[in-house]
Formats: C-alpha cells, sequence, structure tokens
C-alpha cells in the first residue's frame, strides 16, 4: 500500500465524509474542521482522507470532490463550508492544482475551491463519526446525503465501493 492523507472541504462534513468514504481505496476519513495555515485561519467543516494511492490516485479524488459540492458557488455559508483543498504535504500541490484546472471544463462558471497548506484540525464528537452509515434512515441522511451519493453512483461508478451503497443501487 502507498498511503496518503489529504483535507477536503465544501459542504456539510456529514456528507463529504460519506462520500469517501464509499469510494474504494480510501482508508480511513476523519471528519471535523480544519483550517489552513495561517494567522487568521478559521475553523470550516471538513474531513481528512487516507487513501491507498495504488488504488485510486489525487486527481480522481479531486474530480469527486469538485463534483458533490458547490465548487463554483460563493454562497453566504462559505465561512462555515470553505470549498478547499488541504495540502498535508508539499507535494500535493502542483497535482491538486493541475486536477482542479483540468476539471474547469466540466463546469460553467470558475472553480473557486481553494488549494492552501493545512492548519488544524478537530475532529468531530464521536457520536456524529461515520454519521451517514449510522443513520441512514435519518431524514438528513435520507434527503441531503443519498441524493450526493446517487450522484457519485452515476458519474463514478467505477470508483464507488458498491458494498457500501448496495442500498442505493
Amino acid at each position: 500500500m502507498m498511503l496518503e492523507k489529504i483535507g477536503f472541504g465544501g459542504s456539510c462534513h456529514w456528507c463529504t465524509e460519506a462520500i469517501f468514504l464509499s469510494i474504494k481505496g480510501v482508508l480511513n476519513v476523519d471528519q471535523g474542521w480544519i483550517s489552513p495555515k495561517g494567522n487568521d485561519a478559521a475553523f470550516s467543516e471538513a474531513v481528512i482522507v487516507e487513501f491507498d494511492r495504488k488504488v485510486i490516485g489525487i486527481h480522481d479524488l479531486i474530480g469527486i470532490h469538485l463534483h458533490s459540492h458547490s465548487c463554483t458557488s460563493s454562497h453566504s455559508m462559505r465561512s462555515k463550508y470553505r470549498s478547499a483543498v488541504y495540502l498535508l504535504n508539499d507535494q500535493q500541490e502542483l497535482p491538486v492544482v493541475n486536477a482542479i484546472q483540468d476539471y474547469q471544463r466540466d463546469f460553467d462558471a470558475p472553480i473557486i475551491t481553494e488549494v492552501v497548506p493545512f492548519g488544524a484540525f478537530k475532529l468531530n464528537s464521536a457520536n456524529y463519526l461515520n454519521y451517514y452509515f449510522k443513520n441512514p434512515q435519518k431524514p438528513f441522511c435520507e434527503n441531503i446525503v443519498n441524493p450526493k451519493l446517487r450522484e457519485l453512483i452515476a458519474r463514478y461508478s467505477y470508483l464507488v465501493d458498491q458494498e457500501k451503497v448496495v442500498h442505493l443501487l
């Protein structure tokens, strides 16, 4: 295995966690809040994804991230839901920037996702971790997460771990 970690923020961390936990090659997702490096860096909802580079690469992870949240929208909740990729090492920057440029063709508006160095992480409380897979029948999961997972399955079926999302197929 060739393990690596990277951070993603953009929408509710319960949604983001469920999406990345559904992907082949993703071994772990820590859900909580991330702040980028910097003196005035505020925390926003995000996840740290641990993945096996032999199974899935950064380019595909970036595509999944961009297609699973409002990566072109500067809405009023951006301070809580910063659209970002948090770099955990310097070698990630060029592949991430290149992937975002490659995926721009899929969107009519400019992608606003920030590429920033990771600063700090706060893990969510235990009762909210793995939220979707512990609570799939809750209204939030049925109304918000399920549509995102169905879109993920439609666009990236070859990368989705079918056993984890069999109830949506």
